[in-house]
């Protein structure tokens, strides 16, 4: 069962046009397409019957003045030219680590925000629905599954109201094999196909700069559902997106913020000069994926992004830090063929025992994480390159570690794998 409550009188959800519906060519030759029947874990789209009308409820959060609505072309054609507090924004992946400074940069700005939670949410489920409530109290909070499409779609037909923009901060926790596909991929799609059905013209995706280079299975996913998207777009002019690629996040590069301050070394793969990065602060990436609604010249973009300043290597992160701390620098440098080989057991070891799958792929995501930079991949000289990364933003990984060693590490949980 889904629940939907309005936790805020700030907001006039807009009520949807009649007889919304997908067009007939999405629902024969594009969901055919995005059909994965190569992988156990696809979804599959056949009890769909997308062609016919879209009725919605007259249940609604609460009481809105309904302005004569058009036809969805209009609709698709049309949000643009609307003010924020008349452009309906559904956001999925509203309650992890980006998407809770989403919702607030997006209501921030005027915008009308339905975030879709679960029942439970957070990691391992641990906040309750009063908790979420709390966490999201300026938006119109919808609780429901996002991994589930007959679920998602009768919570937003019980809302009762159109969508003109999706926002989708999506992301498996774990990287797990079948975790990745489920979510990256799967409940992904289902927000699209549920958007689109009450009138979504335009798509914002966060995904990550790391898929250029695709050595992993949430990378693949991400992949295949980005080029879904542009697809989608291609064959419909009504219909745009904006694919948001960034590099690190902060909280990422904070794991070892504690254990220099208690006098333990840095630790880092090779010489420490291996990956680089333009990290981002959760607030800057938020506001990038805002501009994304209206901005013209990010329609139909695939936007790498980085914060302010130079990239940053493992060896110049860790200088930084013990000169914040004023300590003499103190490093640990691990041979990245310990990865290696520790890669090549597990790889063994899950052809004997294929409940194992996760933990090789978990070896797999630190051994390119120790070892890729997040950075645009020129395509060119096929290296990785600071100058071709754009900067957005105003927070800086030095301002981060000073608060991290002023505040500690509250509320910047890494998720359910932590690996450096």
């Amino acid at each position: 069962m889904s629940l939907c409550f309005s936790s805020s009188s700030l907001f006039n959800l807009h009520s949807p046009p009649k007889n919304q519906s997908f067009s007939a060519r999405f629902s024969s030759q594009f969901i055919n397409q995005i059909q994965v029947s190569s992988f156990p874990y696809a979804l599959k789209y056949s009890s769909l019957n997308l062609s016919q009308p879209f009725k919605c409820s007259i249940q609604r959060l609460k009481p809105v003045t309904a302005s004569k609505a058009g036809s969805v072309e209009t609709t698709l054609s049309s949000f643009r030219n609307k003010n924020p507090k008349d452009i309906n924004i559904l956001v999925v992946g509203s309650t992890g680590y980006i998407g809770k400074f989403v919702v607030n940069e997006l209501i921030s700005r005027g915008f009308n925000v339905i975030a879709i939670a679960r029942e439970r949410s957070g990691i391992k489920g641990k906040n309750s629905k009063e908790e979420t409530l709390n966490q999201l109290k300026r938006a119109n909070v919808c609780f429901s599954d996002v991994t589930n499409l007959d679920s998602l779609q009768k919570s937003l037909e019980n809302l009762g109201v159109s969508v003109d923009v999706v926002v989708s901060c999506l992301a498996s926790r774990s990287g797990g094999v079948k975790d990745s596909w489920k979510i990256d991929y799967e409940a992904t799609k289902n927000s699209l196909v549920a958007g689109r059905n009450r009138g979504a013209s335009h798509f914002v995706l966060l995904s990550a700069i790391c898929v250029q280079k695709p050595l992993l299975e949430f990378q693949r996913a991400k992949l295949k559902f980005e080029a879904e998207l542009m697809k989608e777009a291609e064959e419909d002019k009504g219909f745009s997106y904006s694919i948001v690629r960034p590099t690190a996040f902060f909280k990422s590069l904070g794991g070892q913020v504690e254990l220099a301050k208690d006098g333990k070394p840095y630790v880092m793969f090779g010489d420490g000069k291996l990956c680089a990065c333009k990290p981002i602060s959760e607030s800057d990436l938020a506001s990038f994926i805002a501009d994304c609604v209206l901005s013209e010249d990010k329609i139909n973009q695939v936007l790498p992004i980085g914060g302010p300043g130079k990239a940053l290597t493992p060896l110049e992160q860790g200088e930084l830090l013990f000169r914040l701390l004023g300590k003499e620098p103190k490093f640990l440098k691990v041979p990245i063929g310990i990865m290696d080989f520790a890669i090549g057991v597990l790889d063994f070891l899950v052809k004997i025992f294929p409940s194992m799958e996760d933990a090789a792929e978990f070896g797999k995501i630190g051994r390119y994480y120790a070892a890729e930079s997040m950075l645009v991949l020129d395509p060119e000289t096929g290296e990785y390159s600071a100058e071709k990364t754009p900067s957005y933003g105003r927070d800086t990984l030095e301002e981060f570690f000073k608060t991290v060693l002023r505040e500690g590490m509250a509320g910047q949980e890494l998720g359910e794998q932590t690996i450096f």
